[in-house]
């Protein structure tokens, strides 16, 4: 009996395998268009549920249209790669289809498609054609479409009611097309979409409520947008969102406001974006959020104090590939529990505080290998043997210093190290060495800086004056972090900032130049000089230090005062305890340079110029009397026309008598020689000389004028 149910068994097993042979024998003989492939084939429906489906594979074959001989049992149709552009009825007899494939077609209508009366298809590739717009009720026969890929088109206009009838929806590609606005009202007819593509779209910005309908959501796609900021209320109604992508946009910071209405968000993507900072509050209130991903920011330069707070559920930070990430701060991580990978490879980082390691107590691995790693008391920890903590390619662990252990690996040169204080070092990438700001703005100059122990940061302004947190200043404020927020910023802010990194170790210092309109003000200048007062033959000029806090301890050794213009030079040395000084014998009216410069005893040198014109000589009449001068000029007068009386009679007797022996005389005359007349008489600014200084000038003619150093200065 026994045996008699086995071959009963193996008779209906071959009764299956021949008719299934001749059912597929049949399809490839009789219904199934030539040169394409007929055949049951695995197919997962959009839930993922495995099947078999009758497939018919048409995919590049560079047809014109759809072959007529297709079986009415046809599920899969695979037409990809083609050059159809339009179909007539050919599909009007598949009511059993299931999914069809048109992708990388020549459709520029989704009217062309012919999609009327497949009342069982859920899945619809269209992508990579040409379609440019999306009319209202285009899909509406599809009532049980669960998958639409419409991405890779030219679509630029989607009308209100374009998805109506399409409640079954459940995937939605709209990605890479011309689309510049996201209209809600799209999204009404679609209540139950789980995934949202939307990417690569050159929109021109986000709005509030713009998702609102879907709260069924659970991934959202916006790459590649060009997005820079995200609007408050924009991700309101996606309550079921669990992973959300920004990736290559134009964020400059974490959109936490946005982020703050999707409490149930486990994935989030913000990688490829330019956001400078991450600072504290940025995922704020993320209590379901397991993986956060921020590789590839070129414009990454610090992670701040509790950046990362209360994250319960986080198990994965992934933020590599940062060329200008090298600061963490040893407190960025609080309450974050459960995270077990930290990924911090290729980075511009120095170093990973240990500190920052123990508040992850949860943490199996980490990676920072291929940064400029600084061999010193600061990653003494990884030479540990407390942690359980897995290092991944060890092996690529390199010192970047100090020089003395530049390219040698880190475990081997922490054995011989092993101090516990450092000098500080400020991060070189997370500081601006220039900038150029429009008046008014508001600017944030970051300092960050690791050591052991902490440094304090504290900044100097221009004019030299100390910025530390606990300054108050409507202009300047300063955070613990080290970041220098300018407020209003005016031309005369212009000048070299510097932070001061410094705990017990020493101190270091970076200095950031700042140019408002373009203008950089010499708000530095140690020395200064300034013209006191102008007159006709003397100047009067004084100088002064900075009170920098920088160079309040230089002491100067010489002084060397210096007045020039195009005819005449003149040096004397300066007594160094002065402030002031008087050059007298000066040209009235003339253009004069006048330059100190002083040197310490490390021949460091500080010059300050000034140009200045002496004033008019005055000319006055010391006569008291006025009746006096009348008299004194009638007597004048009267003399002097007597004289000249006189002089017309000798002239004219003595023009008689050359004419009588004008003839004699004429063999004996020479020519006259020429004789110059500033060597018979001074120039005439001399004649305006007082007697004393004619007197006091007379016995040192050839000699040239000295700069008087004898009178007029002050003590300090």
């Amino acid at each position: 009996m026994a045996k008699l149910r086995v071959v009963l068994t193996v008779c209906q097993l071959v009764l299956e395998v021949l008719t299934n042979s001749l059912t597929e024998s049949s399809i490839q003989s009789n219904e199934c268009p030539q040169l394409c492939v007929c055949e049951i084939r695995p197919w997962f429906t959009p839930q993922s549920t495995y099947r078999e489906a009758t497939t018919v594979d048409c995919n590049d074959l560079r047809l014109t249209k759809i072959p007529s001989n297709l079986s009415s049992d046809t599920q899969v149709l695979l037409l990809q790669s083609n050059n159809i552009a339009k179909t007539t009825d050919e599909l009007q007899q598949l009511f059993n289809l299931t999914e069809l494939d048109f992708s990388q077609n020549n459709f520029t209508s989704i009217k062309d498609v012919g999609l009327s009366n497949l009342t069982q298809l859920t899945t619809l590739h269209l992508e990579e054609n040409q379609i440019t717009e999306m009319t209202d009720y285009c899909l509406q026969d599809l009532c049980n479409l669960q998958e639409l890929y419409i991405n890779h088109n030219q679509i630029s206009s989607i009308s209100a009611n374009a998805f109506s009838g399409l409640k079954n929806l459940l995937r939605l590609h709209l990605n890479s097309n011309k689309l510049k606005v996201i209209d809600s009202r799209w999204f009404d007819s679609t209540p139950n979409l789980e995934i949202l593509m939307i990417g690569e779209n050159p929109v021109i910005g986000i709005l509030d409520m713009n998702f609102k309908p879907l709260s069924n959501l659970r991934s959202l796609v916006l790459a590649g947008m060009y997005l820079t900021d995200i609007p408050g209320n924009a991700l309101v109604g996606l309550d079921s969102l669990e992973s959300l992508s920004f990736y290559d946009n134009k964020l400059v910071k974490v959109p936490q406001l946005a982020l703050e209405k999707v409490p149930n968000l486990k994935f989030l993507d913000l990688n490829k974006n330019p956001i400078h900072k991450i600072q504290e509050g940025d995922f704020k209130n993320m209590l379901r959020l397991k993986e956060l991903g921020i590789n590839n920011m070129g414009e990454l330069v610090s992670v701040d104090r509790y950046a990362l707070d209360n994250l319960p559920e986080l198990t994965k930070l992934e933020a590599t590939n940062n060329p200008k990430l090298s600061y963490i701060h040893r407190l960025a991580f609080r309450n974050v529990p459960a995270l077990e990978s930290l990924m911090l490879n290729n980075n511009a980082l120095n170093a990973v505080y240990q500190k920052t390691v123990e508040s992850l107590p949860n943490l199996r691995e980490i990676s920072i290998h291929s940064n400029p790693l600084r061999c010193d008391c600061v990653i003494h920890w990884i030479n540990s043997n407390k942690t359980n903590i897995r290092f991944m390619e060890p092996l690529s662990m390199f010192c970047a210093m100090p020089p003395e252990y530049r390219g040698q690996q880190v475990k081997e040169v922490l054995i011989q190290d092993s101090n516990e204080q450092c000098l500080p070092m400020i991060s070189h990438e997370t500081f601006p060495n220039h900038l150029n700001l429009d008046i008014g703005m508001t600017v944030f100059l970051d300092c960050r800086a690791m050591a052991e122990p902490e440094p304090e940061i504290y900044w100097v302004t221009p004019l030299g004056n100390k910025v530390t947190v606990e300054s108050l200043s409507d202009k300047y404020k300063l955070s613990s972090e080290g970041t220098l927020e300018i407020s209003n910023i005016q031309v005369e802010d212009s000048g070299r900032y510097t932070c001061v990194a410094q705990n017990i170790e020493g101190a270091d210092t970076r200095v950031a130049t700042i140019r408002v309109n373009g203008t950089l003000l010499d708000g530095t200048q140690v020395l200064k000089i300034y013209v006191k007062q102008a007159e006709s033959h003397s100047i009067l000029v004084s100088w002064k230090v900075n009170s920098n806090v920088m160079t309040s301890n230089l002491k100067w050794s010489s002084a060397t005062m210096k007045i020039d213009n195009p005819h005449i030079t003149y040096t004397a040395r300066v007594p160094v305890d002065v402030h002031e000084y008087n050059l007298t014998h000066l040209q009235p009216s003339t253009d004069y340079e006048v330059c100190l410069t002083v040197s310490n005893i490390h021949q460091q040198t500080q010059k300050s110029c000034v140009n200045v014109t002496t004033k008019n000589a005055a000319f006055a009449l010391d006569i008291s009397d006025q009746e006096t001068s009348t008299a004194l000029a009638a007597v004048m007068g009267s003399m002097f026309a007597v004289i000249s009386l006189a002089s017309i009679s000798v002239y004219i007797a003595k023009r008689f008598k050359r004419k009588n022996y004008h003839h004699s005389l004429k063999k004996y005359m020479q020519k006259t020689s020429s004789i110059p007349l500033n060597e018979l008489y001074p120039p005439l600014i001399n004649l305006w000389e007082g007697d004393s200084e004619k007197d006091k000038d007379g016995s040192a003619e050839t000699k040239p004028t000295q700069v008087d150093t004898s009178r007029s200065y002050y003590m300090w």
